[in-house]
């Protein structure tokens, strides 16, 4: 038997009424709760370690809450000045320290310097020697080798010194200079500045310290007529 037809269809499930909209849309202004930020594992969790108490500190507290904390604020304050004290001090420490260091670095230099001075002040015989055996005129080839073997030498020698700050002292015909030049005879008759005339014996600076004058003899600019 076939139950009469009364124009009623059932709805599915899943499906939303009309004239308000579908389900999907009327979800999408719902934002579901977002859980606090919580520590992934306990290592991710902070555990503050007490502080030391008062007692020790080596404080006694009084039971008034006013006069225990003017108590700390003068003993903080106490703590700052002793803190600011120790490391004015500790500054201190390090200035002379460092004055110390500079002061020990120079006199390195200088005991290195006055070494070197003393290996070239006894070398000066040398050159002197050099000096004079080049003024001699050779007389036949064999001399003329020789001259030119100990000008080769004595260049050379100058050469390495010349490395450690070692430079003769510019003399003839230069303005007479009293901390580099010694006279070992006068001017004579003149006017004008005194110039060196003939240098006798060379002299020399290191690193700008005169280690020996040139001995001079000097003239004038200008003779008498």
């Amino acid at each position: 038997m076939t139950s009469p037809d009364n124009g009623y269809r059932p709805e599915p499930a899943n499906s939303s009424p009309s004239g308000g909209g579908s389900g999907a849309n009327a979800d999408e202004g719902v934002q579901a709760p977002v859980a606090p930020d919580t520590p992934d594992t306990l290592d991710d969790l902070v555990i503050l370690e007490p502080g030391p108490t008062a007692h020790e500190l080596g404080l006694e507290l009084p039971e008034d809450p006013e006069e225990a904390q003017a108590l700390l604020l003068r003993e903080l304050s106490e703590a700052r000045q002793e803190a600011g004290e120790q490391l004015e001090m500790l500054q201190r420490v390090a200035a002379d320290f460092d004055n110390y260091r500079r002061r020990v670095e120079r006199d390195q230099v200088e005991n290195v310097e006055r070494a070197s001075q003393r290996v070239i002040e006894s070398l000066l015989p040398t050159l002197d020697a050099f000096d004079a055996a080049t003024m001699i005129e050779p007389q036949t080839p064999s001399e003329e080798k020789m001259l030119e073997g100990m000008l080769s030498t004595r260049a050379q020698l100058l050469e390495t010194l010349e490395r450690e700050g070692f430079a003769p002292i510019p003399a003839v015909s230069e303005p007479f200079d009293p901390k580099v030049h010694e006279a070992v005879s006068g001017p004579g008759e003149g006017e004008g500045e005194l110039l060196v005339d003939a240098e006798l014996r060379r002299g020399y600076v290191m690193r700008g310290r005169v280690i020996r004058p040139s001995l001079v003899s000097v003239k004038h600019a200008q003779r008498m007529a």
